[in-house]
């Protein structure tokens, strides 16, 4: 059992010490703002390795100088909760679960009901048998805070492992433990994606709308909004019907959004 216990330890520590790295790295931030996140260095390594020029566009601007209307619809359309929750919100986490759960209980069922349309024939070549048509999997809808999504952005990879939701769940409480609510907030608009190379929310005024994030007014703020989740693909569907409508929502609950 030695050797056993040998290992055991050693990975326990190598855990501890990478802790600790990032415990360093999010104590710097109180000063220091990152210069690049571990999801942008992931970004411009797969445009390097396909031989690709990668346009990179990003510009720091400090909390108070984004517009107040860009802050709110990035609350009101990501996290609603984020000013009051401890990182974590548990309420968006289990309807996030019971949605998931719902749609895939539903395509199971659509599955089953597609088998039975179409049973296997009786002395079909199993060979010469086309495939059945499988069910389209259901979106996996997450719960993910604004804290969550700059933990997982700053530091982690991209790879969905219960191992990587660990590491992010104890990002995210240290996150909220060093930093404050708005430090937490001005580096999340000063990094996150909004299109291919454009990272932070002045970059992001500038190509879409031809301002400074400064001066957005609540609709284009909103439009920026709704593109977070899938920036790459909006990107190209800029003035679809999908993104208008949902920025008009958006734009109307500005007001009900808390800063911090």
């Amino acid at each position: 059992m030695k050797p056993f216990w040998r290992w055991f330890s050693l990975v326990a520590m190598a855990m501890l010490l990478l802790q600790l790295f990032f415990v360093v790295r999010i104590v710097a931030m109180l000063v220091i703002d990152p210069q690049s996140t571990a999801f942008q260095r992931s970004e411009a390594w797969r445009v390097a390795t396909q031989k690709d020029a990668l346009r990179w566009r990003q510009q720091w601007l400090p909390y108070d100088t984004i517009s107040n209307n860009l802050k709110r619809a990035v609350i009101a359309s990501e996290d609603d909760g984020f000013a009051n929750h401890d990182g974590v919100d548990w309420n968006a986490l289990e309807k996030a679960w019971e949605k998931n759960a719902r749609a895939e209980e539903q395509a199971d069922r659509a599955q089953a009901r597609l088998a039975a349309r179409n049973p296997p024939k009786a002395n079909a070549n199993p060979a010469k048998t086309p495939p059945a048509r499988a069910v389209k999997a259901p979106k996996v809808v997450g719960g993910s805070t604004i804290t969550q999504q700059l933990a997982k952005n700053l530091f982690l990879s991209g790879e969905r492992t219960f191992l990587r939701k660990g590491q992010e769940f104890v990002l995210t409480l240290l996150l909220e433990a060093v930093l404050s609510k708005e430090r937490i907030f001005e580096i999340y608009l000063n990094n996150v994606e909004w299109g291919e190379g454009v990272f932070g929310a002045e970059a992001a005024a500038q190509h879409y709308f031809r301002k400074s994030a400064a001066k957005l007014s609540s609709y284009e703020a909103a439009r920026l909004a709704v593109m977070l989740p899938r920036p790459k693909y909006f990107e190209k569907l800029p003035n679809s019907s999908y993104v208008a409508g949902r920025a008009a929502r958006i734009a109307r609950r500005l007001d009900n959004a808390e800063l911090p």
